[in-house]
């Protein structure tokens, strides 16, 4: 299975964070799964970070890929028909890197790990 990890999901688990649910560590270390963090979870980290509301110990550009090849998780790009697919969503969630990552997510045919009870409102496969 190709899992798209929902940017607090991926923080959880490079810190391994109580709030990650056992059937998300299960899926996270099953090796017959394909983990994915976007890009746009990355930009997302590095705003957060530039704005102080998120602490990180070295700076998200040398600390995010780090913890993607230590954590064994590829990188997935924003691509144009991700983009495109946001005019198709209707506006449940407001959060507009939650709303990329919904559309990619179904773009991509892939499964989003994440705790947000709103995402699960879309026509999304998702994992908790």
């Amino acid at each position: 299975m190709k899992i798209l990890l929902d940017t607090c999901t991926f923080l959880w688990i490079i810190s391994d964070a109580e709030e990650l649910s056992d059937t998300a560590r299960e899926l996270f270390k099953s090796p017959e799964n394909e983990i994915y963090l976007s890009s746009v979870s990355f930009w997302e980290i590095t705003v957060k970070y530039q704005l102080g509301k998120l602490p990180l110990p070295q700076p998200p550009r040398q600390y995010i890929p780090m913890q993607r090849e230590n954590h064994g998780i590829d990188s997935l790009a924003l691509k144009e028909a991700d983009i495109a697919h946001l005019s198709t969503l209707p506006s449940v969630h407001k959060d507009p890197f939650d709303r990329m990552l919904i559309c990619q997510t179904i773009e991509e045919s892939m499964v989003l790990l994440t705790p947000d009870p709103l995402i699960q409102e879309y026509p999304v496969k998702t994992r908790w």
